[in-house]
């Protein structure tokens, strides 16, 4: 697959070849919903938690007797048909995530960086130095090409520095080639994937 590599100082592209089966495939709903889908389980906290009728702060005492009275059985005020009593079955602390298996995940990064490149949202520039000394200087680049939302790959040394001055703005943020995902490429408009990055990622996603 033919595509082109951006130098960000001079503006000047070069030609150059892709690697069809990471981004030439043809994108499937499916299989980004579901991984998608592992990864949002994984982040969920879990920690959502009600007190049943055994936690309840009321006496476990039986209220009134058993017969006699003309009203309905009960035993203690902590039962789950009383205003303020314990709830039935209600959410206790648990682990959401779900098991998904790498060969899986794997497909899903292919599926979702050949989705971004059919639409041509996908940048591979040559480098992105971080040799500048403000966020501002970085800026004034995403504003040339105007990249406004956008998750940009490097490799594990670059993408540390890097991210000392995106961390500042919002909707434009630094990954390494460890760190994508298929969340983070999906939701943001915008890839820009450095020479260093792409060669990683090829050998990764191979």
């Amino acid at each position: 697959m033919k595509a082109e590599l951006l130098n960000v100082s001079t503006g000047k592209v070069k030609p150059f070849n892709l690697s069809d089966g990471i981004f030439s495939l043809e994108p499937r709903k499916d299989i980004l919903n579901r991984v998608v889908r592992w990864q949002l389980a994984k982040k969920q906290q879990g920690s959502h938690s009600v007190k049943t009728r055994s936690e309840g702060s009321y006496s476990k005492a039986k209220i009134y007797r058993q017969k006699g009275t003309g009203g309905a059985r009960h035993g203690d005020r902590n039962a789950p048909i009383f205003r303020k009593g314990g709830v039935y079955k209600g959410p206790k602390p648990r682990d959401h995530s779900h098991d998904l298996n790498k060969k899986f995940r794997k497909l899903g990064l292919k599926h979702a960086l050949s989705s971004k490149i059919s639409t041509g949202k996908i940048v591979f520039i040559e480098d992105l130095k971080s040799n500048f000394e403000k966020t501002k200087d970085l800026v004034k680049i995403f504003d040339l090409y105007g990249w406004r939302n956008l998750l940009i790959i490097d490799d594990q040394e670059n993408a540390r520095n890097l991210s000392r001055f995106t961390k500042r703005l919002a909707n434009r943020d630094v990954l390494s080639v460890n760190g994508i995902n298929v969340y983070d490429i999906l939701r943001k408009e915008h890839l820009v994937i450095t020479s260093a990055a792409l060669k990683q990622l090829e050998e990764k996603l191979q």
